[in-house]
């Protein structure tokens, strides 16, 4: 069987494999019923939706005729590494690395941090779009995740709060 697809076929063996992973690592938790759910219900849930629409994707690049056999091009190296990269930063200032000495920054420090590293993945980076942009995801994120939900996580930089 051929590939008529090359782009459906491996952005359906990505869901399959990610799919996959969710339910795996739901394992080690508590699977529970549909009436009374335990942590790993969802993830479970969630990992073999996402099998079936990869498994759906795949066959569908297999069967579905197209023009020219949408080829994946090269790949796109500078903004995964930014995006990738600003995820992690976030990580960082979040949580801090206390074993190197690096303290937690907090979420507001943090989205900002993300913002900007994850802006420099595009063509184009204007720093007062990019500001209003982190200002308004720093706000939404305060409101949710703080006040509304009320988890507890720094906001400020640890140095700050003391």
């Amino acid at each position: 069987m051929t590939i008529k697809s090359q782009k459906d076929f491996f952005a359906g063996l990505m869901f399959m494999v990610a799919g996959i992973a969710f339910a795996w690592g739901a394992t080690n938790y508590t699977i529970g019923e549909g009436a009374r759910m335990g942590p790993g219900y969802f993830p479970l849930m969630l990992g073999i939706l996402l099998t079936l629409i990869g498994a759906f994707v795949v066959f569908e690049a297999l069967v579905v005729q197209t023009e020219d056999g949408e080829r994946i091009g090269t790949m796109a190296w500078k903004p995964l590494f930014f995006i990738i990269f600003s995820n992690i930063i976030f990580g960082i200032c979040l949580g801090g690395l206390p074993k190197i000495g690096i303290p937690a920054m907090g979420l507001i420090v943090g989205i900002y941090a993300l913002t900007f590293v994850a802006a420099l993945a595009g063509d184009e980076f204007k720093a007062k779009e990019v500001a209003v942009l982190a200002t308004v995801l720093a706000i939404g994120s305060y409101l949710a995740f703080i006040v509304l939900l009320k988890l507890q996580f720094p906001v400020w930089p640890s140095f700050l709060t003391r």
